[in-house]
């Protein structure tokens, strides 16, 4: 039986520390782990969760885009979960986009990430997995995969002035949606 997590919030000392690998992929205690992570995520409707927002010191975390208020041009796809992460190339091309975080919630920002990116991961049964990410899933695997490397957000502001409240934001949101409808 799946649970639902809470969520740690932007001083707690478990968001700035490095996690530690993930070594019995198939043990109960990780597969529940992943199972309350993406239970959690689609709960709170969230794009990522990594398990040191969840208190939980392991390199693991879910992508699970799907179109939502936030991000409503956002791909849908199915959740995933990324165990020990590596991100193996990236283009040299960065793109300064809207980002937010479930542990810091109220404030967005413009965030520069890489837009391609090649990754390799072990999935939930144990297998590598090399993939190709672009966009929004880039971004999302970028953001996630700070949370393991004990880096918010925030920490990639290239300027104070790209730092904006939530209301803020979806108001920016409504106005992009309203322009593409008229």
């Amino acid at each position: 039986m799946t649970r639902l997590l809470q969520v740690a919030q932007l001083g707690h000392p478990i968001l700035r520390q490095k996690a530690k690998p993930v070594t019995k992929i198939k043990s109960r205690q990780v597969q529940e782990l992943i199972a309350d992570l993406t239970e959690t995520v689609m709960d709170i409707d969230g794009v990522g969760m990594a398990a040191p927002q969840a208190y939980i010191s392991q390199r693991i975390f879910i992508i699970a885009s799907h179109p939502n208020t936030r991000y409503p041009n956002a791909p849908l796809m199915k959740p995933t979960a990324i165990i020990n992460p590596k991100i193996i190339w990236h283009n040299e091309i960065k793109y300064k986009d809207w980002e937010g975080c479930l542990s810091i919630p109220g404030i967005r920002a413009l965030i520069p990430r890489f837009t391609k990116i090649k990754v390799e991961y072990t999935d939930i049964k144990g297998k590598i997995q090399t993939k190709n990410y672009a966009d929004f899933i880039a971004k999302i695997f970028q953001h996630e995969f700070d949370h393991l490397e004990g880096l918010v957000f925030l920490d990639r502001v290239v300027d104070t002035k790209d730092i904006i409240t939530e209301k803020e934001y979806l108001k920016l949101m409504a106005k992009k949606i309203t322009k593409k409808v008229e």
